[in-house]
């Protein structure tokens, strides 16, 4: 059990940030195998395929990124590959620049890695931290760019949820069902942990709470100097990440945009190419490109290569669209 005693300067500065590099490097973890409970089956039996026609070395990433093991270590992650965000919702350039311009000293670790890796790493630091981030990068186009949308929804959402809890009843509120791990008393976050125990003062650092997608079922701390003490925990309804929801409300959005594109917004409860939506709609490959350029211009649908096929996903906007007109047709029909 971990102790962290936070002060009134900390409370003070407790604030709610989004990680685009700790879902690479946690989503990774997913994808070797920390996926116990078959949460991200969906998402990993997309992705696992794509990754395996790709032509990219994913070792300089995966070599760095632990799976449990019955070590007291297995599991850690080295902290200098994915360092606390310093803005609330910073884009993956920004976190990766960061990654590039890390110090030497800062490359050590006492997770279970390949010690080659380490040595690499130590070496030529510029060199292999810049070969790490490509990697990183091009991880991130094929594994998570075209799921992106779905998941900062249900990160935003948290937080959100979790802002209202503090304004509502301050830290103790806030904390309350934050994780069955986590647990508040007297100034004091009690968090549950595999090997480490004591106390932990903050020291008016205060404490950067990150909604993660893909840590479930654990809680991830980085309470050691120089990194921002943070808890990276599951967001309210993760479970539900991965369902896919029925297509309604087109006949609304069709008197808008059209039944075709009003058909090809709703099939996009995941990404998927041309091919895939023209086989499911009945429309043809010509067709469903055309009106995907429309949607892309219009901001509802993105475009994602992911190595020789190119996945469509909804945006923020294209899924306020479809849940607005979801929402609208169902309280038209009670």
């Amino acid at each position: 059990m971990i102790e962290i005693e936070l002060g009134l300067e900390d409370v003070a500065r407790t604030r709610f940030a989004i990680s685009p590099l700790w879902e690479v490097v946690a989503s990774v973890r997913v994808l070797k195998g920390a996926d116990e409970h078959g949460l991200h089956r969906t998402w990993a039996e997309q992705v696992r395929p794509r990754l395996a026609t790709a032509d990219l070395d994913l070792r300089p990433l995966f070599d760095l990124v632990p799976v449990p093991t019955r070590s007291p270590w297995g599991g850690r992650i080295p902290g200098f590959i994915c360092p606390p965000p310093t803005t609330p919702l910073p884009s993956l350039d920004v976190e990766l620049a960061t990654v590039r311009a890390t110090p030497p000293a800062l490359l050590h670790t006492t997770a279970e890695v390949p010690p080659a890796r380490m040595a690499a790493l130590r070496a030529d630091p510029a060199a292999e931290l810049a070969r790490l981030a490509a990697v990183m990068e091009a991880y991130w186009e094929l594994a998570l760019a075209p799921y992106w949308s779905r998941i900062l929804a249900l990160l935003e959402g948290d937080i959100r949820y979790r802002a209202g809890r503090l304004v509502e009843g301050g830290a103790q509120h806030l904390f309350a069902d934050l994780d069955p791990q986590v647990t508040w008393a007297g100034g004091t976050l009690h968090l549950e942990h595999r090997s480490a125990r004591g106390a932990r003062r903050l020291d008016g650092r205060g404490l950067l709470l990150v909604p993660s997608a893909f840590v479930w079922p654990r809680v991830f701390s980085v309470l050691d100097e120089p990194w921002q003490p943070s808890l990276r925990y599951p967001p309210r309804a993760v479970g539900t990440l991965w369902h896919t929801r029925a297509a309604t409300g087109s006949d609304a959005l069709a008197g808008v945009m059209g039944r075709s594109r009003a058909t090809l917004l709703t099939e996009l409860t995941v990404p998927a190419s041309t091919t895939d939506l023209a086989r499911r709609t009945g429309l043809t490959p010509g067709g469903v490109s055309q009106h995907l350029t429309a949607l892309r211009t219009a901001g509802l649908v993105s475009a994602h290569r992911a190595g020789r096929e190119v996945l469509y996903a909804r945006t923020r906007a294209g899924e306020t669209v479809v849940e607005a007109a979801g929402a609208e047709l169902s309280t038209a029909q009670a």
